[in-house]
């Protein structure tokens, strides 16, 4: 199938027009690899810390902005499997801001009734942080105008090993044959099997790497990159990803 979508002659200026670009072209799921935190801090002579907590500042900004455009979806890529082998220190500090951001955001979040779900090897966290994530997740479960999903601990390669082991497990038990297993069946497998794959990939920072991020999910999604680093990403920014995006003709394997 072919998706045609009709390009707009300017970047839209304003949020219904965001909303209509955002139907007509249907976008129902963003996904960003929010990199650049430590560079950021680097250009301007601070420590790195200081890049990841205005890291935070542009994942609020960005929960905000999808909330404004009526997109239902949105997963970021907040720390990934490869990141343990940074130093102590940053790793340290990167699971203290994980929880810390958690508990206080997550009130705010539930009152604007945002869903969050961590995705990833959360057995692997420590127990503090596993309880963090519980209970945020247990808040924020019937919340419906945007899921948000927060990859912590996530690899796209363990991921769909994790879904290979539970299928067969479940062959094993008798609950499916292996007759049974498809696309659709994998897909029920993966953390994301609640919502559907992404339709756009931002990726921040200016790299052209998937970094081994939701490998399953992106067959068919559009890659939009930018140079501008993530703690500088705000609302205008997403705006014109997605009229970018607007501009695409969407295949899905044909053609």
């Amino acid at each position: 199938m072919l998706l045609k979508i009709k390009s707009p002659n300017t970047t839209p200026s304003n949020d219904a027009e965001i909303i209509n670009l955002a139907k007509e072209c249907k976008l129902q799921h963003i996904a960003i690899i929010m990199d650049g935190n430590r560079r950021w801090a680097k250009q301007k002579n601070l420590p790195s810390v200081a890049g990841h907590n205005q890291g935070v500042v542009a994942l609020k900004n960005t929960v905000r902005a999808m909330k404004d455009f009526k997109i239902q979806n949105l997963t970021v890529y907040a720390f990934s499997t490869e990141n343990w082998k940074r130093s102590q220190k940053e790793v340290e500090f990167l699971m203290f801001l994980l929880g810390e951001t958690l508990k206080n955001e997550t009130q705010e979040l539930h009152e604007n009734d945002v869903r969050i779900r961590i995705i990833g090897d959360t057995q692997k966290l420590s127990p503090s942080l596993q309880e963090i994530i519980k209970k945020s997740e247990e808040k924020t479960a019937n919340n419906k105008s945007l899921n948000l999903q927060i990859a912590i601990n996530y690899g796209g390669r363990a991921e769909i090993v994790n879904a290979i082991k539970q299928i067969t497990k479940d062959i094993a038990s008798n609950k499916i044959s292996s007759d049974d297993i498809s696309e659709d069946l994998v897909s029920k497998y993966l953390y994301t099997n609640y919502i559907p794959d992404p339709d756009l990939i931002i990726r921040t920072g200016g790299e052209y790497r998937i970094s081994n991020y939701l490998l399953w999910q992106i067959a068919y999604s559009e890659f939009y990159i930018t140079k501008m680093l993530w703690p500088d990403f705000d609302k205008e920014a997403l705006r014109l990803a997605i009229s970018d995006f607007a501009k695409r003709n969407r295949r899905f394997g044909k053609d």
